[in-house]
C-alpha cells in the first residue's frame, strides 16, 4: 500500500491512501499546530478500532444476529516519555439487538483478533490489547451480559 502526505504549513498535513479519501493531520497549538486535524496516534487508534469493528459486524451479520446498534470504544494508555507509544489498550465492543447470542459475539471477536484484523495482529506485537464486550437488549437498553475475550495460547 502507498500513501502520500502533503505539508499544508506549520504542523498540518493532508494525505490519502489508495481509497483516495483525504485526511487532515495536525498538532495542537502548544506544539506548533493549528488544531485543524486528527493527531497521528488518534488515527492509529481509529484504524485498529475500525479494522476489528468491520470484522465483527460482518461476522455477526453473516451469523444472522439481529444487531440494531454497534459501538467500539478504544482506550489506550500511553507512555509518559517520548515517543509516548501506546503501552496497553482495551477495546470494548458494545452490541445492541434482539436475542444476541453471546457465543456468536465471542466467536466474531475471536475471528477478528486471531485471523482477520491486520491492524490488531500488527499492533498487539507492540502493546497488550484487552478485548471486552457488552451485549444489550435493544428494546429496553438493559445490559444482558458482558465478558472478556482471551486468546487461546
Amino acid at each position: 500500500m502507498d500513501a502520500t502526505l502533503n505539508w499544508k504549513g506549520r504542523m498540518a498535513f493532508e494525505g490519502a491512501g489508495p481509497s483516495g479519501f483525504q485526511h487532515r493531520i495536525d498538532a495542537e497549538s502548544s506544539v506548533g499546530g493549528d488544531n485543524s486535524g486528527s493527531r497521528p496516534m488518534e488515527l492509529i487508534a481509529l484504524g485498529l478500532a475500525g479494522c476489528t469493528a468491520m470484522d465483527v459486524i460482518s461476522i455477526l451479520t453473516k451469523k444472522k444476529q439481529e444487531v440494531s446498534d454497534f459501538q467500539i470504544n478504544f482506550h489506550g494508555d500511553r507512555a509518559e516519555e517520548h515517543p509516548k507509544v501506546f503501552t496497553q489498550s482495551v477495546i470494548e465492543y458494545k452490541v445492541y439487538g434482539v436475542n444476541i447470542d453471546e457465543t456468536a459475539v465471542v466467536r466474531a471477536i475471536g475471528l477478528s483478533a486471531e485471523k482477520y484484523c491486520p491492524a490488531q495482529a500488527m499492533l498487539e506485537k507492540a502493546f497488550s490489547i484487552k478485548l471486552v464486550y457488552k451485549i444489550y437488549d435493544a428494546a429496553s437498553g438493559n445490559l444482558v451480559t458482558e465478558g472478556e475475550y482471551k486468546k487461546e495460547k
